[in-house]
């Protein structure tokens, strides 16, 4: 392995588990959407969507969003538009067997924020769309699992807590 995906090695992916079963199988499907051809991407793309881009979040899911985030940043993955999409639907289920399994998932894709909005300028007009994309559910996502957050303080405005002090 190079240096993407290099942190693989330290989840215990065969303690977690996604919507088919055992996670062990993740980190070579994720190695298959990092350096495959094509076909062989867009299959271990579309697998990993049915095990942790299902309906609800497993413990695996958290576990792979930063690996997600890592792929759709390195130009040489074929899909990155596809990863982005992933990220969105795994934002987007909300519903799981323990409600802190969908909070840490939605907190994982949620902290790619600025990767997406780097990508939102890509060279790619698919992975700009889906950055693009993923940036309007990122800036509008409620759900009843993860924390209520404040409104993003731009440089020079005055947050919610300085305004009350006035």
């Amino acid at each position: 392995m190079g240096t993407i995906l290099r942190g693989m090695r330290h989840v215990r992916w065969h303690e977690l588990r996604h919507a088919r079963g055992s996670a062990s199988q993740v980190p070579g499907t994720l190695s298959r959407i990092a350096w495959g051809d094509s076909e062989s991407a867009e299959d271990a793309l579309s697998d990993l969507g049915r095990w942790i881009g299902a309906m609800a979040a497993f413990d695996a899911t958290a576990a792979t969003v930063p690996f997600l985030w890592e792929l759709a940043a390195m130009e040489t993955v074929k899909d990155r538009a596809g990863v982005l999409g992933l990220l969105g639907t795994i934002l987007a289920h909300g519903r799981a067997h323990r409600s802190e399994w969908t909070r840490d998932a939605h907190l994982a894709v949620l902290t790619g924020r600025v990767t997406a909005e780097r990508l939102a300028s890509d060279g790619d007009p698919a992975v700009r769309a889906a950055a693009g994309d993923l940036l309007v559910a990122l800036g509008t996502h409620v759900c009843e699992a993860c924390p209520p957050t404040e409104p993003t303080v731009r440089a020079g405005q005055r947050g919610p807590a300085e305004r009350r002090s006035l």
